[in-house]
């Protein structure tokens, strides 16, 4: 199982701040895949991943980013500083 968090937009397009579900994709990116196959909000969330940045279990990673042993994937926007 892995716990899947949405911050920002994503989670406004999803509609869920956090979900926990059972996977068997191997990547970030297959994870994407199989996410956003579920319902047209989690198609549109991933629908631009230039838009998006990841963190695996809590540090930023790419979206080849093997999924083996990690508890938790975050979906955020580009943060800015000021």
């Amino acid at each position: 199982m892995i716990d899947v968090l949405y911050f920002a937009w994503v989670r406004e397009r999803i509609g869920l701040p956090k979900e926990r579900i059972e996977t068997a994709a191997p990547t970030v990116a297959a994870l994407v895949e199989e996410l956003s196959a579920r319902e047209d909000r989690y198609a549109a969330a991933f629908a631009d991943l230039s838009a998006l940045r990841v963190a695996v279990d809590q540090d930023l990673a790419d979206f080849d980013a093997p999924l083996v042993g990690v508890r938790e994937v975050a979906f955020f926007p580009p943060m800015t500083g000021g």
